[in-house]
C-alpha cells in the first residue's frame, strides 16, 4: 500500500511540472499574432528607409554632378556668339586696308556682331544721359562738376558705360555728376 504523504508529495511534484509548462491562452496567440504582424511592418518599414535614403544619396549626387556641369558650361552659347567676333577682329588685322573708310566699316560690322551677341545673352548697356538723375544702383559718379544749368545729382558726362547681365550689376556706368552752384 501506498503511504498517503508519498501519494501527496507525487501529486506536488505533477503540479510543480504543470507549473512550469507555459499555457498559452487565446489573449497569448492574438499578442503572438500582432507581434508578429509588427515585426514584418518593421522589417518593411526598415527596408523602405533605406531605400528612401539610397535615393535621396542618388538624387543628391545627381543634383551635384548636374551643378558640377552647369558651372563648367555655363558660357558655353556666349563662347560660341564670341568666336566669329574674333575671327573678325583677327580677318581685319591680316587685311590690308585700302583706306580708313574700309577700316571703319570692318570695325562696325564686329562692332554690331558683338552687340549681337550682348543682346542674345541678356547683357545690356547701361548708356545714361546728360541731365539723368544718377542712379547708385546703376552709376558711379567719380567727380562732381559745379553748374547752374543742371540740377544736382544728375549725369553730366559719361566715362564709361556700365553693363548689366539680367537683373544683375556687372560694371556701373562711370560718370560725372552735376553739383549745383550756390547763388
Amino acid at each position: 500500500m501506498q503511504d498517503p504523504k508519498n501519494n501527496s508529495a507525487v501529486c506536488d511534484a505533477a503540479a510543480s511540472d504543470q507549473e512550469s509548462i507555459p499555457v498559452v491562452t487565446l489573449n497569448d496567440q492574438r499578442l503572438i499574432a500582432q507581434l508578429a504582424k509588427a515585426e514584418v511592418l518593421l522589417a518593411e518599414t526598415s527596408e523602405a528607409l533605406l531605400r528612401a535614403r539610397a535615393d535621396a544619396e542618388n538624387t543628391r549626387r545627381r543634383s551635384q554632378d548636374d551643378l558640377t556641369k552647369a558651372k563648367k558650361f555655363a558660357i558655353e552659347s556666349f563662347a560660341e556668339a564670341m568666336v566669329p567676333v574674333k575671327d573678325s577682329l583677327e580677318m581685319a588685322l591680316m587685311l590690308d586696308w585700302p583706306s580708313f573708310e574700309a577700316l571703319r566699316e570692318g570695325v562696325e560690322i564686329t562692332l554690331k556682331q558683338l552687340n549681337s551677341a550682348f543682346e542674345r545673352h541678356g547683357l545690356l548697356e547701361i548708356t545714361p544721359v546728360r541731365g539723368e538723375k544718377i542712379d547708385p544702383e546703376k552709376h558711379q559718379a567719380v567727380a562732381l562738376i559745379p553748374t547752374n544749368d543742371q540740377e544736382s545729382n544728375t549725369v553730366v558726362s559719361v566715362l564709361q558705360k556700365g553693363y548689366m547681365l539680367a537683373d544683375r550689376l556687372l560694371r556701373p556706368a562711370i560718370v560725372t555728376a552735376a553739383q549745383a552752384s550756390p547763388h
